[in-house]
């Protein structure tokens, strides 16, 4: 990451309060679990009232400007949705949600996480190895 989004992501994470639904510790969770990726570069991109984005590139992507992009949505209390391009991930458990271009106006399959669940965490994390494969082979 580069330094403004280290600073801008450090405040955030600092600012905000875990709750009992842990998703604070989840979203930490996937960004270290993204950032350890080789060739991968992650961007932080707050819209304060109404997402905080993580996304992730991998440096051999050509076609798309990222593979996974993590949201924190902001509600009471705060959840994610972690958003694939449809076509860059299988979901064999159709634990996702199709959203016609629901990614940067392209095809997406999103996963929501209203509280800590290890079972779908360790989903997504299959699924954020699926994506960053293929980024790695555009």
């Amino acid at each position: 990451m580069g330094k403004g989004t280290d600073l801008e992501m450090n405040a955030f994470i600092e600012g905000w309060k875990e709750t009992p639904e842990k998703n604070k510790e989840v979203f930490l969770h996937f960004r270290d679990y993204i950032g350890k990726k080789e060739g991968v570069t992650l961007e932080f991109i707050p819209r304060p009232g109404l997402t905080y984005s993580l996304r992730a590139t991998h440096a051999a992507q050509k076609k798309k400007g990222l593979f996974v992009m993590v949201d924190v949505i902001e509600d009471t209390p705060r959840w994610l949705s972690v958003c694939f391009y449809g076509e860059m991930i299988t979901d064999p458990e159709e634990k996702g949600d199709f959203v016609p271009e629901g990614l940067l106006g392209e095809d997406a399959v999103c996963f929501d996480i209203e509280e800590r669940d290890e079972v779908l965490i360790r989903y997504i994390e299959i699924r954020l190895d699926e994506a960053c494969r293929n980024a790695s082979e555009e």
